[in-house]
């Protein structure tokens, strides 16, 4: 397998230092990409009126960065420019590279759009666009292609997750409105 995921990488990012404009917008997406993400969740809780649906996805996020957390606990794998493969257009601190933060971050906002019937075609779309962010990643010489795989498995669980125990979040999303009802308001 490692083998393979080493193979995969090498092709992927043997298009990094051929061409400055390509490189640029790989690092653009590869490193910016999330604060799109976090537009589409401001502009659906505020502009859009789609609060629980945001709020899904923002507990979504939540819970697959912690998976991802938990999982570096007890599997550690080196991103590439720590085996001294490829090339790393961008600095990054040498720690685990699986799997992917920020392929985590879109990816668990789209599932759970996706797990919403209003809000599934945003959903597919943005999914398309995580993984489009993971393999920029990989691009920039950041993270292997079955880290951006493993960031989709625990995007899925968090989504699933979230779905699952919906009144339960639905309380905390609750709590919440009545917080920023008292901001907006003034009581606090």
């Amino acid at each position: 397998m490692e083998t393979l995921n080493h193979s995969f990488f090498m092709y992927i990012n043997s298009f990094a230092g051929q061409n400055f404009i390509v490189d640029k917008l790989g690092i653009i997406i590869g490193e910016y990409m999330p604060y799109l993400f976090i537009g589409i969740e401001v502009w659906l809780y505020f502009f859009k009126k789609l609060k629980k649906e945001a709020l899904y996805a923002f507990y979504a996020v939540l819970l697959g960065l912690m998976l991802n957390q938990i999982i570096g606990l007890f599997y550690f794998h080196p991103r590439p420019f720590m085996d001294g493969l490829g090339q790393t257009l961008v600095y990054h601190v040498s720690e685990n590279s699986f799997p992917s933060d920020h392929t985590t971050f879109m990816a668990s906002i789209a599932f759970a759009l996706i797990f919403i019937r209003n809000t599934r075609s945003l959903g597919i779309f943005l999914l398309l666009l995580a993984i489009i962010g993971g393999m920029a990643r990989v691009f920039i010489g950041v993270h292997y292609p079955f880290d951006i795989l493993g960031s989709l498995f625990t995007s899925i669980v968090s989504a699933t997750f979230v779905v699952l125990f919906k009144n339960y979040f639905d309380k905390m999303s609750t709590l919440i409105f009545r917080i920023e009802e008292w901001i907006f308001k003034g009581k606090i």
